[in-house]
């Protein structure tokens, strides 16, 4: 019997090594992930934007500020000259957060009163916002220890803009209706021409007076349709169920969802045509999904990234919606922002379809 056994492992371990689709699934899908893994799944919080403004005319404020500056988790620092200008610039989150100092600090340090500083972040990112709280305090905290002539308190206050409590639910459930919605939308069209080959009813639907353009539409409509009802079901608990606040139009979330569905169906079409069986299919699927949310920032804020890899994000129509879907619930993002954000998934939604459709005209041909 262990003979048997064996020959059997053997025989089955040259059919695998010898298969070129083998041999990709092996190699390709681990070593792409794990590059992937490695930059993107990280509890650190580097690179980030800080507003600071400094209203303090003294050299005690200047001196905070340049530690800010200097510090290895600010890689760009945002000089803000009016109070105006911080709403707009966390709203667009251009910055994480913004430090303000008052314009009484060095002289409360000098005459040895207690002095305050206000750290305002970016609620939204709930991991990241407590983070960057915690390496601000470090950072005021060891400047106000390192010099022996400061004989005075530091109160420091953080305030979280748009999820004050930092509630998780706030964040993580609208950013799951994305992630989930993905998850449909690539699945059901990266299955549905695998299918109809597998099944065996290709050759019917190429008999039909149907052109492959007009094959491609229908299945694009019908899948985004489809994964529409789904993730208005999923916005529906969230709000009524889970009793998760939005603040923004609800029929601004549904139209870009279209959007953003027909982007990934494009890819989910693509793979489908690509692929002969199911299993090739499904394959394809489950090595450009985790890809594509690990990249959204969903996991790791963007910015944490490497810079090359932020570029490669820019490709990722995740991204993107991820920011209307997060700017809609939480702080009731307008018209005007959603379609700045939905400009990208069109582009994306016209190469990814148009790749489908071409890859399908050349597999049928």
């Amino acid at each position: 019997m262990l003979i048997r056994i064996y020959h059997l492992v053997i025989k089955e371990l040259l059919i695998s090594l010898r298969d070129p689709q083998a041999r990709i699934v092996l190699i390709a899908p681990p070593l792409i992930q794990l590059l992937i893994l490695s930059f993107t799944v990280t509890q650190e919080v580097k690179n980030i934007s800080l507003g600071v403004y400094n209203k303090d005319a003294g050299k005690e404020g200047y001196a905070l500020v340049q530690r800010f500056e200097h510090s290895s988790f600010v890689s760009n620092s945002v000089t803000i000259l009016r109070q105006e200008e911080i709403a707009p610039l966390i709203d667009r989150q251009v910055v994480m957060g913004v430090m303000v100092i008052p314009e009484d600090f060095s002289q409360r340090i000098y005459s040895g009163q207690t002095a305050e500083v206000q750290i305002l972040l970016d609620g939204r990112r709930t991991n990241a916002s407590q983070i960057v709280a915690g390496y601000a305090t470090n950072i005021i905290n060891i400047f106000f220890n390192e010099s022996a002539k400061r004989q005075t308190d530091i109160k420091i206050v953080t305030r979280n803009w748009f999820n004050v409590n930092l509630d998780p639910y706030k964040t993580t459930v609208p950013s799951l209706i994305c992630v989930l919605a993905t998850v449909l939308g690539v699945f059901i069209a990266g299955l549905s021409i695998a299918r109809e080959r597998e099944m065996g009813t290709f050759e019917q639907l190429l008999v039909l007076p149907l052109t492959p353009f007009e094959i491609l539409v229908g299945k694009t409509i019908a899948t985004v349709f489809l994964a529409t009802c789904s993730a208005v079901m999923m916005i529906g608990i969230a709000i009524f169920v889970m009793d998760i606040p939005i603040h923004g139009s609800f029929l601004l979330l549904i139209l870009s969802i279209d959007l953003f569905l027909c982007s990934v169906v494009g890819v989910g079409l693509f793979i489908s045509s690509l692929s002969m069986t199911q299993q090739q299919a499904i394959l394809g699927v489950m090595l450009v999904l985790p890809t594509s949310i690990m990249l959204s920032g969903f996991t790791t804020p963007v910015e944490n990234m490497p810079v090359w890899m932020q570029y490669i994000t820019i490709i990722n129509p995740v991204r993107w919606y991820l920011v209307i879907v997060k700017g809609v619930f939480m702080r009731g993002m307008g018209m005007s922002e959603v379609a700045l954000n939905c400009i990208p998934l069109a582009l994306l939604s016209i190469v990814t379809l148009s790749a489908a459709a071409i890859m399908f005209k050349r597999r049928i041909e």
